[in-house]
């Protein structure tokens, strides 16, 4: 994407493995329909719990959990898959171990030295949430709903199930936390946005990956919680992403 230093990874290929990292609550579970389609498709798969819940974690104290979980696979071919809020944790990881793709799943996308509290504002994401609320005739002010933002194409089953383990505690800590660097890791990046999602529009991650990659992200018939609401298309999107390069 020509924003990567000039040195290359080095890893094992006879194994690729596949690091799923969760969003906001760092619930592992969050993949859990993901995972086996993947492993169908020959993937080693790994999909960490982060400490979430702690107040006093930084997006280091994430990355040191998911480096921890990779353990001995860390000379696999890796593949890093990040949505949502872990795409500050997906960055971090990829600075760490020689991961051959980063892929950002309707996430955000950080800028070198910016906390994940002021990501909101510098990027425009409550104005273009605001447009689209509007442009599907959704009251802009409304008080922010789950059920209305995150799953509104997520089927009834699935999110009920989802209800009925209990809400993952977030840390507000989280937010002041920064991606301390100043040039991108070598990994090759890819972006998924969801054609339907409330929370990050399709317009909003066209601009923010095209102003901070410079890439198109490829789009997904699906809104922010594609992993519940589209775990096929997802996984497929992930097969060939992870067979392109």
């Amino acid at each position: 994407m020509g924003l990567a230093p000039d040195w290359a990874p080095q890893y094992r290929v006879d194994m690729t493995t596949i690091v799923l990292i969760p969003g906001a609550g760092g619930d592992s579970w969050y993949w859990h329909w993901v995972i086996p389609l993947l492993e169908a498709r020959g993937f080693d798969v790994i999909a960490p719990d982060l400490p979430a819940a702690d107040e006093s974690a930084t997006f280091d104290d994430y990355a040191d959990a998911v480096v921890s979980a990779i353990g001995s696979r860390r000379d696999d071919d890796l593949v890093v898959v990040a949505q949502s809020l872990g795409g500050f944790t997906g960055v971090m990881v990829s600075e760490r171990l020689p991961v051959r793709m980063l892929i950002f799943v309707s996430a955000m996308i950080p800028a070198f030295g910016e906390s994940a509290g002021e990501w909101w504002s510098s990027t425009g994401q409550g104005e273009a949430t605001a447009r689209y609320a509007v442009s599907g005739g959704r009251d802009p002010s409304a008080p922010f709903d789950v059920d209305e933002i995150f799953f509104h194409d997520v089927a009834a089953d699935v999110k009920a199930a989802t209800f009925a383990r209990g809400e993952t505690p977030q840390s507000e800590g989280i937010f002041s936390s920064r991606w301390q660097a100043t040039r991108w890791p070598a990994a090759e990046v890819r972006v998924i946005a969801g054609r339907n999602d409330r929370l990050f529009p399709l317009d909003f991650m066209q601009k923010i990956s095209r102003d901070r990659l410079g890439i198109e992200p490829v789009v997904i018939d699906a809104g922010h919680l594609s992993a519940l609401s589209a775990p096929d298309a997802l996984a497929t999107l992930i097969d060939e992403f992870t067979h392109s390069a």
